[in-house]
């Protein structure tokens, strides 16, 4: 049952990470769900520490914790933005 809470989050703070990034044009569910997956895994590591709280991906489904994932989501598509510039169109 985690499992699918993790998914469903995941897509939800995905998408809204890429409605922030403006690349919600460029992503489909899928990687809406990976980008928000991968963005809790890397807020938990960089900015857990500082909050002092959990992520989507600790069981711990707070206030602080979302918005931890959700950061990390956002830095995850800045991560991607940068690399995607050095590329031709």
């Amino acid at each position: 049952m985690l499992f699918i809470i993790w998914i469903v989050v995941g897509g939800i703070l995905g998408w809204l990470a890429s409605l922030v990034m403006k690349t919600d044009a460029e992503q489909g569910m899928i990687l809406n769900v990976v980008v928000g997956i991968v963005g809790a895994f890397l807020g938990g590591w960089l900015l857990s520490p500082l909050f002092g709280t959990g992520t989507i991906n600790s069981d711990d489904f707070s206030v602080t914790s979302l918005l931890v994932s959700f950061l990390g989501a956002v830095i995850l598509l800045a991560i991607v933005n940068l690399f995607r510039r050095g590329r031709t169109r």
